[in-house]
């Protein structure tokens, strides 16, 4: 078991499944391709595990778990939970087919995120066959990433980014023109920075070193309820 205030998780599940709980109420199972968006706020507590079964049968597990910083107007706002299944989020194929986009929040082109988000964050999961070339806006200004998590790619004719490696561009806003070597499995991730102070202890996210004290404070006081 272990708190969370002052931000959001998200849990993007590849291979393998996780269950998990709260001290809201919430509780459910990620399967592969589904996402957990979990807006902690004003305080939760969160426990995560292997799913039954798959701890009795076993097999590959990858899982991505993002940490959304929250605008300072919204840290305090009540804990919330978006179970994002895999059937529900939007997914683009390329006019080649050789390209497969799910766009889990944010925009792609005119089809919108499946996730609702407190400032301008873009979350896509981009799947390309072997050969596959396409190409994706960064928005000005926006701090903007891709991570490779299988296969390996060519970005901008000129960098190579393997399984596993993490490439951060300058937000100057600009094509990204992907080349896949291989058959390749992509996060990309963009949004507009918050420019606001972070002060950041374990699992506590917020603007001043005070209001983390109080976090500290809320959390001993059962301020963010019980958790078995």
């Amino acid at each position: 078991m272990h708190p969370h205030r002052g931000f959001e998780t998200v849990t993007i599940a590849y291979k393998g499944r996780i269950a998990h709980h709260d001290s809201t109420g919430h509780a459910g199972v990620i399967g592969e391709g589904d996402v957990q968006w979990m807006t902690a706020g004003s305080g939760i507590l969160h426990k995560e595990y292997h799913e039954e079964q798959f701890s009795r049968s076993g097999g590959d597990f990858q899982m991505v778990q993002l940490w959304v910083n929250l605008p300072a107007k919204d840290k305090m706002t009540p804990p919330g939970y978006q179970a994002i299944l895999n059937s529900d989020i939007p997914k683009i194929t390329s006019a080649d087919g050789n390209t497969e986009v799910a766009v889990i929040a944010g925009q792609s082109g005119s089809t919108s995120g499946a996730a609702r988000t407190f400032s301008p964050v873009e979350v896509h999961n981009i799947r390309m066959s072997e050969g596959a070339v396409f190409t994706i806006l960064s928005k000005p200004s926006y701090n903007t990433a891709i991570l490779c998590l299988s296969g390996r790619v060519m970005v901008n004719q000129n960098s190579s980014l393997a399984q596993n490696h993490f490439a951060v561009f300058e937000n100057e806003g600009a094509e990204i023109q992907i080349h896949a070597a291989e058959q390749s499995t992509l996060l990309f991730l963009s949004g507009e920075p918050l420019n606001e102070p972070i002060v950041a202890h374990g699992p506590f996210v917020m603007n001043t070193h005070q209001q983390i004290s109080e976090a500290i404070s809320d959390y001993r006081m059962g301020k963010f309820g019980h958790l078995e």
